[in-house]
């Protein structure tokens, strides 16, 4: 019989393949050999079936409702997500690999059952640093829920025996305030299949008559910064005196409405389109038509050190952009980005204007961006140390537990016939197939390639000096036992 590793990924955030980067990791997990099997929340208008076996991929899923009335909404939420997460996680059975993402940070509780049932090992997939992003997002200072939050978060770190992280502030964040060796943290940065970007022709009529079309691409939460933008937006016109221009936001998310009312009071209802969720066709021609992109995520405690998929997918299709001064930003996009002082949404404006008037430098930012979506900063560097960090998680581990057909565990898939499963898209749907094969690698040589991706990267790989790069501790005080730091982001 043929022995396969088994790896089980828990998701809260999103539903799978919606989820970009988790199906994404997914198929290069499948592709190097392991058998893979998804736990994550049904969607709303896709992912809805129960289960589903997706390109060798089996997934479970359960019904969750989205947490509504603040703080207090998300604790019934994530209690509802790991009542239904062991129940399900029962079901699988034994696995290699218990794998982890957040937000939020409570899932280690299945990991730690799985590591006592079966010895399996534990990843934590960090995707955002929770406390920051708590006090980002609810203005609430470092309150009881905060101080839980944080305890969260160490108990996470404590129990993982290997880290991946977004970027290098998060894995800087795993080794300082997680306390993990350096060894056990890998840089599996979010990045878009670029093969999947492609310029379509532009569309005129996007820009209602005007000559330039300014273009949003992403989430509209509380710290996502819409509110900016538009401020910056009616800046553009009343103090750089600029009406030649439309705008289009596309995408969704808790703040929707409060943006649209935003853009009423400011008197730009006639030059902003706020789309919602569109077909991936839709949004390539959307980004095609764009002549600059805007990021404007504020400087706050969590997006100053997180990787934002905006300005990737941007890149991608060798659109030029202009951000906030954030650190990560600027590690991301380097010179296909201009960047304003944090938060000065008249700087924010002025450079806009500049690069409509510069179709040169819009060009030549352009390019840059592509070529660094391309090269160090592509999904095939990121899913080498993908595998890399599997290879150090399951040193020592027997290989005992046999591939199985069918459902996601040593249990039968569930009876009757399995929806049939569209073919989705890219960018909004988050469905992108990774392509090539990883084969897998003993331990030491899987940590070489993963050293030499990071090497090849330009970014450091071994432990950053204190006070390189410095990250807001998260701790409220001395009786949360937390070592220094962490990071993270959603941004789907």
């Amino acid at each position: 019989m043929h022995m396969a590793r088994r790896a089980l990924i828990l998701v809260e955030n999103l539903s799978v393949p919606f989820d970009r980067r988790v199906w994404q990791e997914s198929l290069a997990l499948r592709d190097a050999g392991w058998e893979v099997i998804v736990i994550c929340p049904q969607g709303t208008k896709r992912d809805t079936e129960p289960y589903a076996e997706i390109d060798g991929i089996k997934i479970h899923r359960y019904p969750l409702d989205a947490a509504t009335g603040g703080p207090v909404g998300y604790v019934k939420e994530y209690g509802n997500a790991l009542r239904h997460t062991l129940r399900l996680a029962k079901k699988v059975g034994p696995v290699d690999v218990v794998h982890a993402c957040n937000p939020p940070d409570i899932l280690y509780v299945v990991a730690n059952r799985l590591k006592k049932q079966y010895g399996s090992r534990f990843v934590f997939d960090q995707h955002d640093l929770v406390p920051e992003l708590y006090l980002s997002r609810f203005n609430r200072g470092k309150d009881l829920l905060y101080r839980g939050v944080v305890r969260a978060e160490k108990a996470t770190y404590d129990a993982a025996d290997v880290v991946i992280a977004t970027n290098e502030s998060y894995r800087q964040a795993a080794i300082t305030r997680g306390g993990k060796r350096p060894d056990q943290v890998f840089v599996v940065r979010s990045a878009p299949v670029v093969e999947r970007f492609h310029m379509v022709p532009a569309d005129e009529s996007i820009k209602k008559g005007k000559p330039y079309l300014l273009c949003y691409l992403g989430v509209m939460g509380p710290q996502d910064g819409v509110d900016y933008a538009l401020r910056a937006l009616a800046k553009l016109r009343d103090e750089v005196g600029r009406t030649d221009w439309h705008a289009a936001f596309v995408g969704a998310g808790d703040t929707f409405e409060q943006m649209q009312e935003l853009a009423r009071e400011l008197g730009l209802a006639d030059m902003v389109t706020f789309t919602g969720r569109i077909p991936d066709e839709d949004l390539l021609r959307y980004l095609s038509t764009a002549d600059v992109c805007l990021s404007p995520d504020p400087l706050n405690p969590l997006n100053d050190v997180s990787t934002m998929n905006k300005i990737m997918e941007y890149m991608a299709m060798s659109r030029p952009i202009v951000s906030f001064e954030l650190r990560e930003a600027r590690v991301s996009a380097g010179d296909a980005a201009l960047y304003a002082p944090a938060n000065d949404e008249s700087a924010f404006a002025k450079l806009t204007s500049y690069l409509l008037d510069n179709p040169e430098e819009r060009r030549r930012m352009g390019e840059i961006g592509r070529a660094r979506v391309s090269g160090p900063l592509s999904w095939e560097v990121s899913k080498a140390n993908l595998v890399a960090a599997y290879e150090k998680a399951v040193e020592g581990l027997r290989l005992r537990v046999p591939a199985q057909r069918g459902s996601g565990a040593g249990v039968a898939a569930p009876a009757g016939p399995v929806a049939a499963q569209p073919a989705h898209g890219l960018v909004q749907d988050h469905h992108a197939q990774v392509g090539g094969g990883v084969d897998g690698a003993h331990a030491a040589a899987a940590h070489q390639a993963y050293q030499a991706a990071q090497s090849q990267s330009g970014f450091p790989t071994g432990p950053l000096e204190g006070g390189q790069l410095p990250i807001p501790p998260a701790h409220p005080d001395p009786s949360v036992e937390v070592r220094r730091d962490g990071p993270g982001r959603f941004d789907q």
